[in-house]
């Protein structure tokens, strides 16, 4: 019997890396469609009140999905690293569309394969 090697699903053969770059590209792009949605939501909201009040990440987290955020406080002190939370609530209070652009702009960015052009002889 056959050991799966790098890149074997389910018997297909291997294939390199080529389809997670892929994969995390099309997450990177997504997340930058979320952090220009969220941008024009703070443009909108700067051209109707005249201030500049972004949508801050942890606002966002807490308005989505209440109980997580402090559940997430919970393991990491407890499982992770206690002093690790500080540095990292600290990140919260950037703008949402900050916080899902960069990765996003990251992850988009990965190289892409190398693809030797077919030539037909003629």
């Amino acid at each position: 019997m056959a050991v799966a090697g790098r890149g074997e699903w389910l018997g297909e053969p291997a294939r390199g890396y080529g389809a997670g770059l892929v994969i995390l590209r099309a997450i990177g792009w997504l997340l930058i469609l979320l952090a220009l949605l969220l941008l024009g939501h703070d443009l909108l909201f700067w051209y109707e009140d005249g201030r500049w009040t972004p949508l801050l990440a942890g606002k966002l987290w807490r308005d989505l999905s209440p109980g997580t955020l402090g559940l997430a406080q919970a393991g990491i002190e407890r499982h992770v690293w206690k002093p690790l939370w500080n540095p990292g609530i600290l990140t919260l209070l950037l703008p949402s569309w900050l916080m899902l652009g960069v990765p996003g702009v990251v992850l988009s960015a990965l190289p892409r394969r190398n693809r030797k052009r077919r030539r037909f002889a003629r």
